[in-house]
């Protein structure tokens, strides 16, 4: 696959009409990544990038779409003032993989290496954010480096709790947990149940779905994110991303929510998006009124539900490394690297290599 003629392009997010073919992508992608596909991208992009700065960069074979990613141009590199090309990837955005169809991996790498070295205009290297390193993405990436002698750099990792087992939710759990753990879990279920009526839902439609935003929104914003003023409620474009995010999973049958509730109040919620053979948790929150009855953890066990799903082989946490909350349940890991990639012209990849060099203060070894 991948040998047919091909066509590789990119144009501002905003001048890129092939919205059926996007769709079909995701349908077809070698690894799936809820926030490449269209209706989590276009609303990150309109809230986000209302200027429509960000290119689509995408591979088309045949006249197929086969490979599409986010590109930026930065200015500056963390601190330093080195501009570079960059996968777009917001703050709410938990994977940076591109999405491509199985088969086309290498192709898409070549081609959009070929492209940067040629459209690179005063950018020193190529940045890529977010990518699992189990995949065959970023396999791929990496033969492609080694072939064109192209030198590139791994110059940030974590590796952040995976849920991925073929234990059932209940064994899965005694395994996570001692079993002086369960039964404090057991007991501040109950105790919480003393307060009122406790129960629990999950869903996979739309239904209520935009009083259950606002509820989450709100739910978030009173606890310790609100106070900080990170919080999605805090930043109206943020704020209106969740919203069109979640309103775009439910309408793609990618969005499952589960809740917790007392006397029909929200204690704690989750978004999980859907997207077989994977899955991600993408937002949580909980009423850090009642934290010692641990709702979020509650609602978590839960979510080990997951396990049961004949389609769902994995679910990735979106959480920060060593998440003090997750981690007490979820046991696997899933490597993210963040790479740079040489550019351009001998010179050019000469300077991109001291950089790389001095950034992870070692010899380079290729990806």
């Amino acid at each position: 696959m991948g040998d047919g003629a091909a066509d590789f392009a990119a144009v501002s997010w905003r001048a890129f009409a092939d919205r059926e073919g996007w769709d079909m992508l995701a349908a077809l992608a070698a690894e799936p990544n809820p926030f490449a596909e269209r209706w989590c991208l276009e609303a990150g992009l309109a809230a986000l990038d209302p200027d429509g700065g960000v290119q689509l960069a995408t591979l088309r074979e045949e006249g197929r779409l086969v490979g599409l990613l986010p590109l930026a141009r930065c200015r500056r590199y963390e601190q330093y003032p080195f501009p570079h090309l960059t996968g777009w990837l917001h703050a709410n955005a938990f994977c940076g993989a591109p999405l491509v169809a199985a088969g086309h991996e290498h192709a898409f790498w070549r081609d959009l290496l070929a492209w940067a070295d040629t459209h690179s205009g005063v950018a020193l290297f190529l940045h890529l954010d977010g990518l699992p390193a189990d995949g065959p993405l970023y396999a791929a990436l990496r033969d492609v480096c080694a072939v064109e002698r192209r030198p590139g750099a791994v110059v940030h990792r974590i590796d952040r709790a995976l849920l991925a087992s073929d234990l059932s939710p209940q064994d899965y759990f005694d395994a996570s947990m001692s079993g002086k753990k369960r039964k404090e879990l057991r007991r501040q279920h109950a105790r919480l149940a003393e307060l009122g009526d406790l129960a629990f839902e999950r869903r996979t439609d739309d239904e209520g779905l935009a009083q259950w935003t606002d509820a989450f929104l709100a739910l978030e914003r009173a606890g310790w994110k609100g106070k900080l003023g990170s919080a999605l409620a805090c930043d109206p474009a943020k704020a209106t991303f969740f919203r069109n995010a979640l309103g775009g999973a439910a309408e793609h049958g990618r969005l499952e929510r589960l809740s917790l509730t007392l006397d029909g109040a929200p204690v704690a919620m989750l978004a999980n998006f859907i997207t077989p053979p994977g899955a991600y948790s993408f937002k949580t929150a909980y009423d850090e009124r009642l934290a010692k009855f641990s709702p979020g953890v509650l609602l978590q066990r839960e979510n080990l539900d997951m396990l049961a799903r004949e389609d769902i082989a994995w679910c990735d946490s979106c959480a920060a490394a060593d998440h003090p909350m997750i981690e007490r349940i979820w046991r696997e890991k899933r490597r993210i690297v963040r790479v740079s990639v040489a550019i351009g012209g001998p010179l050019r990849r000469a300077i991109a290599s001291i950089i790389f060099r001095a950034e992870t203060g070692a010899p380079l070894e290729g990806l």
